[in-house]
């Protein structure tokens, strides 16, 4: 997490206009902590010691307008390795309100002694305008030479963070060499030790994640076996989290089944970084089957490079998807018996993974949609009406998108601050030397793992809506287009049409149940193509 050092602009650089003013007065909230409960019966212990000498420094400051709240911010009996503190969080929610101007304390481990949370704290401060004064240390926000010292610490509290997620790295691979299980999602047949850090085996599924790999060996297909489980009402697994919230327990698809198969950890290996290694958990499927299912697999072709050859003139593929379930619709073809003809179809992927019960579109004959998106694209040119209304539907759909991205954008922001806090919060338990420093630390590289997605999703979402702000369509560059379009259509190869189609449109839509298609152009597709990008 990156710390934002930079103070707001000040009036002028003289000291009085430092401090934020209520009135002409710098409300000043005095905070005392004491790590032992000894003493403190006292008439007059070390939080009231504490609270005199920060009384005396205010008084001095009082030509300046400063003057004390009568609220008494004491804890007494509470570390300073946390924030886990009664008069800390009552100090910070009157931050929050805008009801302090000036934090003093008496030295400044007494407001926290972890660099990382004191860094923390600052940032609130910063946020609000709040200064804050360490009495003995002559250590204060509302001067140049006190900004200087706290920038040094949040760079050291930085540093720190750093430190902290290379040591968890360190660990993590380390671990992972002597085959430990360092968290993850769980897979079926393995559950995760009472006391956290390994995974044992679940006999009942076990035995089931050996009967999925003898049907795979038996049918010879994915779609065959995906059938048969959920015919079974087989699901994937399903687990509690700590958090009490349920994960898993769906309906197989053939993407999970691919998953199982071809999870070296049922044979007792762990693989990391490009190399397999001997995993402290029990196999529970033998090495020759689990070798027999990769072979097949492979045969089968699936794998990494399936499906991204176009040899057969598929001109929709990647762009049609089938509307009920929101599913890519698949390039596919059959040879009827005693012919060498192929009949080309696109799928629905669902039907293809679940079932065809699944899906109401099931299937589409491939060139008879294609030459149907073919018409719909020549048709606009002659008509002003539907060029106009083509128009006015993709600014309509790009506002919709715009306000979609909108909407992921603030709420990724108000995640990635819960996310950082839950970081925070887990670093400071490590620091007070839990128990199980293991399973901490597997749990601050997931969570670390988990920050680093949302931010760069935070970067796509960015830029997608710089990108959909950016991109607007008129009927002139439609209108060109479609003039591009028309007369070179026929001269074109197979491939050359598809690169044309996939230049102007965005995405086919078909639902099966009611017959309708839908189409969405790219603007900038189609204003390139009105520049004459024709060619290969």
């Amino acid at each position: 997490m990156n710390i934002n050092t930079r103070r707001r602009p000040r009036k002028t650089g003289a000291f009085d206009s430092d401090v934020p003013k209520n009135n002409g007065k710098a409300r000043c909230a005095i905070y005392t902590r004491k790590s032992t409960e000894e003493g403190l019966d006292l008439d007059f212990n070390s939080l009231d010691a504490q609270r005199e000498s920060a009384e005396d420094y205010v008084s001095s400051m009082k030509h300046e307008g400063w003057a004390c709240l009568p609220d008494l911010y004491d804890d007494g009996g509470f570390s300073g390795g946390n924030m886990d503190r009664p008069a800390l969080k009552r100090l910070m929610a009157d931050v929050e309100a805008g009801k302090i101007d000036v934090v003093v304390v008496y030295k400044v481990d007494r407001l926290s002694r972890s660099l990382i949370d004191f860094s923390r704290l600052m940032e609130i401060f910063e946020e609000h305008d709040v200064s804050f004064v360490s009495v003995t240390q002559k250590f204060s926000t509302t001067d140049s030479m006190g900004r200087l010292t706290l920038n040094m610490l949040l760079s050291f509290a930085q540093f720190e963070r750093e430190i902290i997620s290379e040591r968890t790295r360190d660990k993590m691979s380390a671990a992972r060499k002597k085959g430990k299980w360092i968290g993850g999602m769980l897979i079926l047949g393995y559950d995760l030790d009472e006391k956290g850090g390994r995974i044992v085996v679940n006999k009942r599924e076990a035995a089931r994640v050996r009967e999925i790999f003898d049907l795979y060996l038996e049918r010879r297909g994915l779609i065959p076996v995906v059938n048969e489980l959920n015919e079974r009402g087989w699901k994937t697994k399903r687990w509690i989290t700590k958090k009490g919230k349920a994960r898993g327990g769906k309906p197989f698809a053939k993407h999970y089944l691919y998953s199982l198969l071809t999870n070296i950890v049922y044979t007792g290996k762990i693989y990391f970084q490009g190399t397999v290694y001997d995993g402290e958990h029990e196999a529970i499927v033998a090495p020759e089957i689990w070798r027999e299912a990769q072979e097949l697999l492979k045969k089968n072709g699936q794998g990494k490079n399936a499906g991204l050859r176009n040899k057969h003139g598929a001109l929709l593929k990647g762009l049609i998807h089938c509307v009920p379930c929101g599913k890519p619709m698949m390039h596919t073809y059959t040879i009827k018996k005693g012919g060498h003809r192929r009949y080309r179809y696109y799928v629905c992927m669902n039907a293809q993974q679940r079932g065809w019960d699944s899906c109401p579109s099931k299937s589409l004959n491939a060139h008879e949609i294609e030459r149907a998106v073919v018409e719909h694209i020549r048709g606009l040119g002659t008509d002003e009406r539907l060029v106009a209304e083509t128009v006015r539907q993709f600014r309509e759909l790009s506002e919709k998108r715009r306000q979609e991205l909108d909407r992921e954008r603030l709420a990724g922001e108000k995640e990635l601050k819960r996310m950082h806090s839950k970081l925070k919060n887990l670093v400071s338990d490590m620091n007070l030397g839990r128990d199980n420093q293991s399973l901490d630390t597997a749990r601050l590289a997931d969570l670390q793992d988990i920050i680093r997605s949302a931010e760069q999703r935070m970067t796509q979402l960015r830029e997608e809506l710089i990108a959909v702000e950016r991109d607007t369509l008129d009927s002139g560059d439609l209108v060109r287009a479609l003039a591009v379009f028309d007369p070179v259509w026929e001269s074109l190869n197979s491939s050359e049409q598809s690169r044309i189609l996939h230049l102007l449109l965005d995405k086919v839509g078909y639902d099966g149940s009611t017959g309708k298609v839908t189409i969405s152009f790219r603007s900038l597709g189609i204003k390139e193509l009105a520049r004459g990008g024709v060619g290969k």
